[in-house]
């Protein structure tokens, strides 16, 4: 029994310092890339990933019991709220960018159109 409970400290202790880094390659993304919704897309991704690396690792460390339940619930929410709110920032941000050219080629109506019949 005590050898289950260190095999289960240790997977779980491997599960969060996934995630601590993923949040650091996460922060060292969002201060390395330059514009706005690259950084959302890098952000929220990381987010996504890192903070179910660890709570997988505190339900691991935690066993089976209604702590952990709730630990999910938490993540399921989180996997739910982050990108609907992502989206919407990121929306907000396309909406009232001024200098959009300055970043990526806008198409016109035409131009989409070819693109899409070349497809």
């Amino acid at each position: 029994m005590e050898t289950l409970n260190l095999i289960r400290l240790i997977a779980g202790c491997i599960f969060i310092t996934l995630g601590i880094i993923g949040f650091l390659l996460e922060v060292l993304g969002v201060y390395r890339l330059h514009y706005t919704l690259d950084r959302m897309h890098f952000a929220g991704s990381g987010d996504t990933l890192a903070f179910a690396e660890i709570i997988l690792g505190a339900v691991i460390i935690n066993g089976i019991n209604f702590t952990s339940a709730k630990l999910v619930l938490v993540l399921i929410f989180f996997w739910f709220a982050s990108p609907v709110s992502s989206h919407l920032i990121s929306r907000l941000i396309n909406y009232t960018e001024e200098d959009k050219e300055a970043h990526f080629h806008v198409c016109d109506e035409e131009e989409s159109k070819e693109l899409i019949d070349t497809k």
